[in-house]
């Protein structure tokens, strides 16, 4: 693919990446070293999250955006997980509630006091158990609130309704590992690339794959859906190894639309799609750069814009919400660039250049909002409803009251479709099946005490039994009876 664009009319063509100065940059956070295929890293309005490096368990730092610097090497840290963290997320109607998912088979919902965390954190608000192996994935529903989606290495999916404390629904139709999932605008659609090298759409609801896309000349590993164009994109590699991105049309995955060879790089493609400017942009895991291109419904469908370079590479990119922009200086996109070697996080704002100091209507339409469209109940009941939309000139800094409340509820097996989720849940750890272990033992033994009592309580209420029968009294008794009777 020739990386010189044809000249076009379009105001993004000159959009160019900022580095953040050293002095707003987040310094001295131990970065997690997992290999897992994930961006360790969320970003909102109000916190940066990052998943760090721990020993024993699992641990995040949150630190507030506007907190830059270098970070305390005893700075609290949320550390409840009995296993690696391997995904966050922040709740997109509640900046101050993070669902996180570990090795240890388990998702967590986190509430983060509003100054930020002054201890460390170790009680969730909730504790969700239904996988039966380690959860690698996990996503907010786009517009409803208490809606979350968790993938594990079980190959299923589960969404949890978040005012029940419960899983709804189980998705079971993957045959290996799911490596992405990424929802429509309304979230009425899911779709999922899977290490079975195919990628679905699926009605989340009902579980039903829509369409299934098995191309030999794509192996797929990411995949986003472009907004409300009806158009996916994904990013993979080709039968020669090299990295590949493909377009498709959501509603017939037997071919793509077009396939683009990036590089002959190693590192894993990630895409990030900005549906109110329809740009697209590529990171690849260990790269320095960041790939743009315009998304058109028309040939040549993906326009090449320009590249982001810098020789550090990025281990992940966290992806501030579109309210969290400076809409003064015309940025229309924010990274924030996880360098592991130098434990630093790297503010990367992407600029559309204008002289002009006024509210740049056309770079910021309606976008969408922190209020949720839906309740969980009416999402569940079938209804689909686009985001609620805001403006980014008057209503970025609104205040959210949107007020989170875990269920109370008993500890118990979550039922799915006839099957108790928890019943063949593995330890999670080391340490756990040993200690998992000597309590059985502990166990055995206590009963075994307590059927030795048992036979020996029995043996002497048989013993009190006979005595009595054979007690002279009785006898008399007997014999009375039988010479009144005659």
């Amino acid at each position: 693919m020739s990386w010189r664009p044809t000249y076009r009319s379009s105001k993004f063509r000159n959009v160019y990446g900022k580095v953040a100065n050293r002095e707003h940059c987040f310094e001295g956070i131990p970065i997690t070293k997992n290999v897992h295929d994930n961006h360790f890293c969320a970003v909102n309005a109000k916190f940066l999250a990052i998943v760090t490096e721990s020993a024993g368990g699992g641990s995040f730092v949150v630190i507030p955006v506007t907190q830059f610097g270098r970070i305390d090497p005893h700075y609290p840290k949320v550390c409840g997980h009995q296993g690696n963290v391997l995904d966050i997320k922040w709740n997109p109607f509640h900046d101050n509630i993070i669902a996180s998912c570990s090795e240890d088979s388990s998702v967590r919902i986190w509430e983060i006091p509003d100054s930020g965390l002054t201890r460390s954190l170790t009680e969730s608000v909730l504790e969700l158990y239904g996988h039966s192996r380690r959860v690698g994935l996990i996503e907010w529903h786009p517009t409803t609130s208490g809606i979350l989606f968790s993938a594990g290495y079980d190959y299923k999916i589960l969404i949890w309704n978040l005012e029940i404390g419960e899983p709804v629904k189980m998705i079971d139709c993957h045959s290996d590992v799911i490596l992405c999932m990424s929802f429509n605008t309304e979230g009425s659609l899911l779709a999922t690339s899977c290490k079975d090298k195919k990628l679905r759409v699926i009605e989340p609801r009902s579980g039903r794959v829509l369409q299934e896309a098995n191309f030999k000349n794509h192996k797929v590993n990411r995949v986003v859906f472009l907004g409300n164009i009806k158009r996916l994109l994904t990013t993979g590699v080709s039968r020669w190894n090299t990295r590949q991105i493909a377009l498709w049309d959501q509603e017939d995955l037997s071919m793509p639309i077009i396939e683009e060879e990036i590089d002959g790089l190693s590192g894993l493609l990630f895409p990030f799609y900005d549906a109110d400017t329809h740009m697209l942009y590529l990171a690849g895991k260990g790269d320095g750069n960041i790939r743009y291109y315009e998304v058109t419904l028309e040939k040549p469908y993906l326009q090449y814009l320009m590249e982001f370079r810098s020789p550090a590479p990025q281990k992940g990119l966290g992806v501030m919400p579109k309210h969290g922009l400076d809409v003064g200086a015309c940025e229309v996109f924010r990274f924030y660039k996880l360098v592991t070697l130098k434990g630093l996080i790297e503010p990367i704002s992407m600029i559309v250049p204008r002289r002009s100091e006024t509210y740049q209507e056309d770079i910021y339409p309606m976008t969408p909002g922190t209020e949720p469209a839906l309740s969980a109940d009416e999402w569940l009941s079938g209804i689909n409803r686009g985001p609620v939309l805001m403006s980014l000139k008057e209503g970025y800094n609104r205040p959210n009251k949107l007020v989170f409340k875990a269920p109370v509820k008993e500890k118990k097996g979550g039922v799915v479709n006839g099957i108790d989720l928890l019943e063949n849940v593995p330890p999670r750890t080391e340490n756990e099946l040993l200690r998992m272990f000597f309590r059985q033992q502990e166990e055995l033994r206590r009963l075994k005490d307590e059927l030795t009592q048992k036979d020996i309580k029995i043996r002497q209420l048989e013993l009190e039994l006979n005595n009595i029968r054979n007690s002279p009294n009785i006898n008399n008794n007997n014999n009375n009876s039988n010479g009144s009777s005659i």
